[in-house]
Order: C-alpha cells, then structure tokens, then sequence
C-alpha cells in the first residue's frame, strides 16, 4: 500500500526561504500529499500554492515550533495519514530525500523488523559545509552525536526536528511536542520520548537535506579558527532555558549536580563569546543568556521573553 504523506513547515518572517522549502517538497520523486503550513510571521507570508498542496495557518501571534507541531500531528492523525514530513523554513531537502527515506523504512520495518521512530536525513549547512548531528542524552547532557559516512544509517536519541519523518503510528503512542518549550529543545525531548517509549530514531546517510543553521561568523578564538552562531536576545534566552531545563529534567540523582555545573559553564562561554564577538545588543543578549538560564534551573516555561 502506497503510504499517504503529509509535509508540514514552521514559517517566520522569511517569504523566500519558505517558499524554496515549499518548492523543494513539492519537487520530491516521491510525492506528498499536502503541505500544512503554521504561518507565524506578523503579516501573512505570500506563499506559492500553484500545486495547491498547501494548508496555511496564520498565527501572527506566533505560536513557536513546539505547538505548531503538536496542530501538524494533530491534524495528520485526524485525517489519516501514513507520515508527517517537518520541517523548519530554511532547509531544502534534495529531491530523493524521502525517496530514501521511505526506502530505510521499509527495509529497517518490514525486513529488519526495527520499531522504527523518527527517521531523518542527514543535514548540511550550506554556508559552512559542517553536518548538523542529531544528539544522544549522556548522563547529564544531550551530546551531538559523531556522523557516520560509512554506514547506511546510524541510531540517536534526537534528530534534529527539520527534516524528521514521524510515522503517525509512533506519534499516537507518544505525547505531542510540549508546548511550553516554544522553540529550541523541541527535537531534543520529543525525540528522546520517542526512544523511552521503545523506538529507534535513525539519521539516513544518503538522504541529504540542506539547513541553514543560524547565522555562523568564522572568528579566530585562541589558536582555532571556530563558527560563532549570531543570535537574537531572544534565540539566547530560550536555547538557554530550554536547554537547562531539559538537560536537568533527564539527569537523575547526583548527575542533577554535574549537570547543573554544566550549564552554567555553557551560559558563562556563551556570555564570553557575547563580549568578544556580539555585534549588537550585547548587554541584552548577556541578560538573556542569565535569566533563560535561571528560569531552565526553575522550570519556568512557556512563551515567556518579554
């Protein structure tokens, strides 16, 4: 039975790069259904439904990543799809990505007899050529895991959300995205549920996606020349936030502790690179790197930044 496949995207702010992504899923040798689009911009994106594919969905009140999935699955289960295809406006997948995709799957589920959960692409920045790892959760912290060229596919406990393909049978045996993290961390726990749950998520080798991450400035720091990330104030808050909230939500007795050491380590080197390579709004970024990290520590969640 030819699987029924649903893409959906996350749009901000970014006509251009929302309507490549569309132009991408829509160019895929193996077709998808329809496109449901969360439209989060302030004024609603022009987009091209020329395939008449697309489902918008206009929130100029910007209900973040995290809902906006949860509405996506939501309304996939509902009307009965097979998979959800997510995606993050800045990424274009090549045109054999869920070709090869579809083919893992089915080779890992029905051969393998693999209890298949998340099964995503390899993603590439095109503007520093780095592969973008998926993440496994060690004691104390989620890692990027090393990626693998020789394999077929390789196991992690969270891909990156851009790109994931989620079967809709995995999906009703799991919570939707929380709602209250927004944005930043949403793949993190949704993925490593997925895996407490019993599947197995799995990065593709061969289906390759290209996702522009942030806004990377090469820099010399010491004797390295390293990628800084340009942020906003309010990208800051929230990857600190969420990011010690979960890391410390996961730990478990005294890795509470080393975890907690950590965290604060990753606020004061993100504070230090601020100081050193910020181009602006250098001292609200600093307060956002402190208070996201104080309310992670509390738990204090939802859309929360000013």
């Amino acid at each position: 039975m030819k699987p029924k496949i649903a893409a959906y995207i996350t749009c901000y702010q970014d006509q251009k790069s929302a309507n490549q992504c569309i132009q991408a899923i829509e160019s895929q040798s193996t077709k998808v259904a329809s496109i449901y689009i969360v439209d989060n911009s302030h004024e609603e994106l022009s987009l091209n439904n020329s395939c008449g594919t697309l489902l918008i969905h206009h929130h100029p009140s910007n209900i973040g990543i995290a809902e906006g999935l949860a509405h996506a699955l939501e309304w996939a289960i509902r009307n009965e799809y097979h998979f959800l295809w997510a995606f993050d406006q800045d990424s274009i997948p090549k045109s054999d990505c869920l070709e090869i995709l579809l083919e893992q799957y089915n080779q890992l589920s029905n051969v393998n007899n693999y209890d298949v959960g998340i099964i995503a692409p390899t993603p590439v920045d095109p503007k520093t050529h780095e592969f973008i790892t998926g993440a496994i959760f060690l004691k104390d912290r989620f890692v990027g895991i090393k990626h693998d060229s020789n394999v077929d596919f390789y196991e992690c406990d969270a891909p990156i959300t851009s790109g994931s393909l989620i079967p809709l049978k995995v999906a009703k045996c799991v919570d939707l995205p929380r709602i209250e993290l927004f944005i930043d961390g949403v793949d993190f726990d949704y993925g490593l549920r997925i895996k407490k749950k019993g599947f197995y998520n799995i990065i593709v080798t061969k289906a390759i996606m290209y996702h522009s991450f942030g806004n990377p400035d090469k820099v010399k720091f010491m004797n390295d020349e390293i990628y800084i990330q340009q942020y906003s104030p309010l990208r800051y808050y929230y990857i600190c936030r969420n990011h010690t909230y979960l890391d410390l939500y996961n730990s478990k007795e005294h890795y509470r502790f080393t975890s907690l050491v950590h965290r604060i380590r990753c606020m004061l080197v993100k504070i230090i690179l601020i100081i050193l390579y910020g181009k602006n709004d250098r001292l609200l970024k600093i307060w956002a790197c402190l208070i996201g990290t104080y309310h992670g520590l509390i738990g204090k969640l939802g859309k929360t930044w000013q």
